[in-house]
């Protein structure tokens, strides 16, 4: 895979750096992680849905992070000492550590998290403020004001 070297683009522009850190990560060594797997869903027109698979996890394994616009999964097995000792012939199911980031775009909002059948699901919403939506702006009628109030006036002052 190629190398992009962006460190002119951060000499040459202001107030990107989020972007060039996202170009960063996506093109660099750690994009080629692909444990756990994971799917992103679209549920509705807002709406969305992450699956990641984490089987062998219990939801005490696993912590949900959210800081600014980074979700952060993050999963680590605690035996407790309650598992008995075996000897292991084969092991086929990965339940190792991991950390798996994802980016939120702005206004995307975690609405709730579930652990059913070896699949964490993490739901999400894009809620954009009324502020941000468009709007419609009515056309006035002044104009036909301003006519009326200009007829009025001539016939007073006649």
């Amino acid at each position: 895979m190629r190398q992009y070297d962006l460190s002119p683009l951060y000499r040459s522009t202001i107030g990107f750096d989020r972007l060039f850190s996202m170009l960063d990560q996506a093109t660099g060594a750690d994009s080629g992680n692909a444990y756990p797997p994971y799917n992103i869903e679209r549920t509705g027109e807002n709406a969305y849905r992450i699956s990641i698979a984490v089987a062998g996890f219990t939801d005490r394994d696993i912590a949900i992070e959210v800081k600014e616009t980074v979700l952060s999964v993050r999963g680590e097995r605690q035996n407790g000492g309650t598992e008995k000792a075996s000897e292991m012939l084969y092991q086929g199911i990965a339940a190792r550590t991991f950390e798996r980031r994802f980016e939120l775009a702005d206004h995307v909002q975690v609405t709730g998290a579930s652990l059913e059948n070896g699949l964490l699901h993490i739901d999400l919403v894009r809620e954009i403020p009324e502020a941000k939506k468009p709007r419609l702006i009515p056309i006035g009628g002044t104009g036909k004001t301003v006519i009326e109030s200009t007829a009025t006036e001539s016939q007073r002052a006649a």
